[in-house]
């Protein structure tokens, strides 16, 4: 396409929303419309409807790939869909609007660049909609689009679309959003309107269809120029004859480059070297970006394992036994001080205690609540966690792969909370927002006082 960084030509994206306000439907219609879908696909789809007595095709079969789902008619599970355009490629993840499967959205936004919010015409702005909202923004994901669904059911009435953009405008604005970084579009997507194709039954909205937008959004690429971070996932040790001192490092490279010559530092230890070599599955490189899976071969002989993280020297990251965190809670347990977990960052797992459990951050009201006794399912708050080793952490805010975390239940190993390091929760009162519910528009930066943490 013509592009130095072929990255720039991708697009992650997530959608989020309420039960039932059509995110699958809608994820369908672009794949139909942009000819993404393998005939087998379309004609099983058109079986499955009709089994159910429908006289069209209901495009969110394509995106509920699990049996149990299309018997129920219910998604259950985060769906990654890939399709591309001529313009650009897109990774999708389709979230459940379910709330106790909150947990599924924060999975689904982590890496996301943009995320669709659909709400139902009908129903406007809900709680959910806003507990998806706030999750969005507290991940760092810096676009939004207001997809407002089943416009058709409401008699494509302006007024109606009008009231529901400026209330989620003006609370995307009081959670951080910037002018230009959300943007409201009605839609419908059984029939189809400005989803692929612009509709003549909404003449009142002169803004790009969805697939428009998707397509033209400004993408930042994944971040370059940021200092190496790479965490150790195995040693590989081959001792052959034909290469008996062969001493590699295999992981993905999580942010930055590697370049043979470089620097380096081996954490939490602090061993020091210099990068001889980068293999690959296609053989050795001379240089190597994040989001590469590749094997490094340092000058010296260290004392390195699964769990260590090789950084650039001049600029490592914190090595620390004791983390400031926000945590989104997805456990039907509640999580209370005192509380003893594993901690999964990177590649290292550790033991860890909670520690303090400072605030809990309410998304409907934009409030805190100051020294809660418990963070319940789908809580997000403020907590203090001690690990048994020191770890190489970076704050959230300048890199969303070395400054997140998981929490694991003891036991059983089920996941219990998502955490990012260094993102306070402290808000202001809710500032005034000028809205045309036709642009890409939220509140006047010089009004508002965001979220902190949560400003792009």
């Amino acid at each position: 396409m013509g592009h130095e960084d072929p990255r720039q030509d991708l697009l992650r994206l997530a959608t989020a929303g309420s039960v039932d306000d059509g995110k699958s439907t809608l994820v369908g219609r672009l794949l139909h419309d942009t000819k993404s879908v393998l005939a087998d696909q379309l004609d099983a789809v058109r079986r499955a409807s009709a089994e159910r007595g429908l006289a069209a095709p209901d495009l969110s079969l394509l995106v509920d790939g699990l049996r149990s789902e299309r018997e129920q008619g219910i998604t259950i599970d985060v769906a990654y869909r890939y399709f591309a355009t001529p313009r650009r490629s897109f990774v999708l993840a389709d979230t459940p609007g379910h709330v106790q499967y909150t947990r599924n959205t924060v999975t689904g936004a982590s890496t996301a660049q943009l995320a669709v919010v659909l709400v139902d015409a009908r129903r406007g702005v809900v709680e959910q909609t806003r507990r998806h909202a706030a999750v969005l923004a507290l991940l760092g994901v810096p676009r939004l689009v207001l997809a407002v669904n089943k416009i058709d059911l409401v008699g494509y009435d302006e007024p109606v679309f009008a009231a529901i953009a400026k209330e989620f405008l003006a609370y995307a604005g009081e959670l951080g959003y910037a002018d230009g970084h959300v943007l409201a579009i009605p839609v419908s997507a059984l029939v189809g309107d400005n989803v692929v194709e612009p509709s003549d039954r909404t003449p009142w909205y002169t803004g790009p269809t969805l697939l428009d937008h998707l397509e033209t959004v400004p993408v930042e690429p994944d971040p370059q120029d940021k200092p190496l971070r790479f965490p150790v996932q195995y040693v590989i040790r081959p001792r052959t004859q034909a290469h008996p001192d062969y001493r590699g490092y295999a992981g993905q490279i999580a942010v930055g480059m590697a370049a043979v010559g470089d620097e380096v530092l081996v954490l939490p230890a602090g061993l020091r070297s210099t990068v001889r070599g980068i293999d690959t599955m296609d053989g050795p490189l001379a240089q190597a970006h994040a989001g590469r899976s590749v094997t490094l071969l340092l000058a010296d002989e260290l004392d390195i394992c699964r769990g260590d993280v090789i950084v650039a020297a001049g600029a490592p990251p914190t090595v620390t036994d004791e983390l400031d965190a926000t945590v989104c809670w997805l456990s039907d347990e509640p999580l209370r001080p005192g509380a003893s977990v594993l901690l999964k960052h990177g590649t290292r797992t550790v033991s860890a205690m909670v520690a303090a459990l400072h605030s809990r951050f309410d998304e409907q009201n934009l409030s805190t609540v100051e020294a809660p006794e418990s963070l319940q399912l789908n809580h997000i708050g403020r907590v203090t966690l001690r690990t048994s080793q020191p770890l190489p952490v970076d704050d959230y805010s300048t890199s969303r792969r070395t400054g997140s975390f998981l929490l694991i239940e003891p036991s059983d190993g089920g996941t219990l909370a998502a955490g990012l390091i260094g993102m306070p929760l402290t808000v202001s009162a809710p500032a005034p927002v000028s809205a045309s519910a036709s642009a890409p528009v939220s509140a006047p930066a010089e009004a508002r006082k965001p979220v902190a943490g949560m400003a792009r």
